[in-house]
């Protein structure tokens, strides 16, 4: 079973909220198939709660956080996942610094970018076609098909007031849609094939 990472510096803000909404999006997509989805953290704040906000603000788009318990990031964990999706470029340069995790590694906003330089996959496809998506999308940046952009965190709403939590949840909803469009192909909403 393929498995994605999901990383940030405490593991009680952004992580959690991103893990639960691409965990959502996958479920929905592929149900019991599904790639499995967790969070650690860099500086995991090991055995806390989420924030208040982030549990408000993913409640507010559907999603149920109030159970999450931070984890400290290993290496293990980073071993063991097919991709190691940072929330950050400082996450992915501490993981991918002097490791072989390298090719695994991105920012959520490069590895989308990245991924819509590519053809499009087969629409639905398969779980089993992310690996390939990653690789792609990892030659493509050697390639440098998508130029740095100053435009690469999810900012961190730690000590923010709740419509912070907010705004980083929807950016979070924009951008995970986004990546399961990317490595599984758009899906067909039948609502709209009917109407054409």
């Amino acid at each position: 079973m393929t498995s994605i990472l999901v990383i940030c510096t405490g593991n009680i803000c952004r992580s959690p909220i991103a893990e639960g909404l691409l965990r959502d999006a996958l479920q929905r997509r592929f149900g019991e198939w599904a790639p499995v989805v967790s969070s650690a953290g860099t500086s995991g704040l090991q055995g806390s709660g989420a924030m208040p906000g982030s549990v408000q603000a993913a409640a507010e788009l559907g999603i149920g956080i109030e159970g999450h318990v931070a984890r400290q990031l290993t290496a293990a964990m980073a071993n063991g996942a097919d991709l190691l999706l940072c929330m950050a470029r400082e996450h992915r340069d501490k993981l991918a610094a002097g490791t072989d995790r390298d090719d695994r590694t991105f920012t959520l906003k490069e590895l989308v970018r990245l991924l819509e330089t590519l053809p499009a996959p087969a629409a639905d496809a398969g779980h089993e076609t992310m690996t390939g998506r990653i690789a792609e999308a990892n030659l493509a940046r050697r390639r440098g098909a998508v130029p740095a952009s100053r435009d690469e965190d999810i900012s961190d709403p730690l000590g923010q007031p709740l419509e912070a939590y907010r705004s980083i949840a929807w950016e979070l909803d924009t951008w995970t849609e986004r990546l399961v469009n990317g490595l599984f192909g758009a899906t067909v909403d039948a609502d709209a094939a009917e109407g054409s």
